[in-house]
C-alpha cells in the first residue's frame, strides 16, 4: 500500500464514527428508548412544611385517601419494598403519604407502614403535582424538586433500578 492510501485508510477510520452518528441522528436511527422507567417530569421546586423537612433525602411520594382500599395498600407497599431493596442506601429515602380528602388511616394500615411520613394533603402541594395524584407514586430530590413520577402499579425491579441508578450517581441526599 503506498502511503497516500495509508493516510486516506486512517483518514476513513477516523471520520467513519462521525458520519455513522450524524446519519443516525439526522435520520432517527436508534431505538428512542429512554434508560430509565419513570416518566421524567419538568423539575419544579416544592414548598412547604413536609417537603421542607425532607431536604437532604430523596422522597417518595403517593397521594391517598385515608380509607386506603386494596390498590392504594398495595402501592404503599411498593414503595415500602423498593426502598428497602436499595440496602445501605436505604437511609438516602424517605417515604410520605399525603393524605387526601381529610380522615385518618387505621392504625393497622400505619402500623405496617413502619417508618412512613404520613400527612395530610395541603391544597398547595396537590396542586404542584400533575396528573391524577393518586394514579402515580412521585419521586422528589434531595434538593425539593419534583422530578419523576412511576405508575399506580409500577414494576417494582425496574423501579428499583432507577433508583440505584440515581443514588449511585447522586452526591446530595
Amino acid at each position: 500500500m503506498s502511503p497516500r492510501n495509508n493516510v486516506l485508510l486512517i483518514f476513513l477510520i477516523c471520520a467513519a464514527p462521525i458520519a455513522l452518528g450524524t446519519a443516525a441522528w439526522f435520520f432517527g436511527w436508534g431505538t428512542g428508548k429512554t434508560g430509565n422507567y419513570g416518566e421524567l417530569l419538568e423539575p419544579r421546586r416544592l414548598e412547604g412544611g413536609a417537603f421542607q423537612r425532607l431536604r437532604g433525602k430523596w422522597v417518595l411520594v403517593t397521594f391517598d385517601p385515608a380509607a386506603c382500599g386494596p390498590e392504594c395498600e398495595n402501592k404503599l407497599y411498593t414503595v415500602r419494598q423498593v426502598r428497602r431493596a436499595q440496602g445501605a442506601n436505604a437511609e438516602r429515602i424517605e417515604r410520605l403519604w399525603l393524605v387526601t380528602g381529610g380522615g385518618r388511616p387505621r392504625p393497622a394500615l400505619l402500623a405496617a407502614l413502619e417508618g412512613s411520613q404520613v400527612e395530610p394533603a395541603k391544597a398547595v402541594e396537590e396542586a404542584a403535582f400533575p396528573g391524577a395524584r393518586a394514579e402515580h407514586i412521585y419521586l422528589v430530590d434531595p434538593l425539593g424538586n419534583l422530578m419523576m413520577r412511576y405508575p399506580r402499579a409500577p414494576e417494582p425491579a425496574r423501579m428499583i433500578k432507577d433508583l440505584e441508578r440515581l443514588l449511585k450517581v447522586s452526591r446530595i441526599g
